[in-house]
């Protein structure tokens, strides 16, 4: 059994996606062995619900190195999910290839310092871009430049906002998240 590790700073959805998929069996050989928030947040409370152990390690300078502390030795993924905190550079070279990231763009568009939720949106809708999606990636020390796991797009339409472009993105996430997850943890796309 695959140890997981998920990093939450918001509802959680995410989260509760991967949950749903390994109790289903659409990830297989996993446990989620751990959720670590950064701040106060209802994906916390959702670890809780599914009696999930989960830790709240405030945001700042040192937080790299506290998450290395209540990290076992047998971890073998880190998920960022809706995770807003910067990993440091010594934490994503000690477990590289082992942390993984969900973003609302197709990266390498709109991604790095600042482009995160709807801040994306804003800068896809702005820019007039015909397509957008999500990225899974793998986390390296430079912001949203890892290598690319999975990606999915979708064409934006004449009359999209940032509700139903936020919408839309979060559906691909949905679909793709456990997908990367069981590529990188057995690679196998099962779904």
């Amino acid at each position: 059994m695959k140890n997981i590790v998920v990093l939450v700073s918001g509802g959680g959805t995410n989260l509760q996606r991967i949950i749903d998929c390994i109790e289903s069996g659409e990830i297989s050989n996993a446990q989620i062995s751990l959720v670590v928030a950064d701040r106060e947040c209802f994906g916390l409370q959702r670890a809780k619900n599914s009696n999930i152990p989960c830790k709240l390690i405030p945001r700042g300078k040192t937080f790299s190195s506290e998450l290395q502390k209540v990290l076992s030795e047998n971890t073998d993924l880190i998920i960022l999910a809706g995770f807003l905190s910067i990993l440091n550079k010594e934490f994503c070279e000690t477990f590289s290839g082992k942390i993984i990231n969900i973003h609302p763009s197709l990266l390498p568009k709109f991604g790095g310092k600042g482009m995160w939720g709807h801040h994306v949106h804003e800068a896809v809708l702005e820019a007039g871009e015909k397509k957008s999606g999500a990225t899974v990636h793998y986390v390296t020390s430079g912001i949203d430049e890892g290598a690319i796991i999975l990606q999915k797009s979708f064409d934006i339409s004449l009359d999209e906002t940032l509700i139903t472009l936020a919408g839309k993105i979060h559906e691909i996430e949905f679909e793709i998240l456990p997908k990367a997850v069981n590529l990188v943890l057995n690679n196998d796309e099962k779904l």
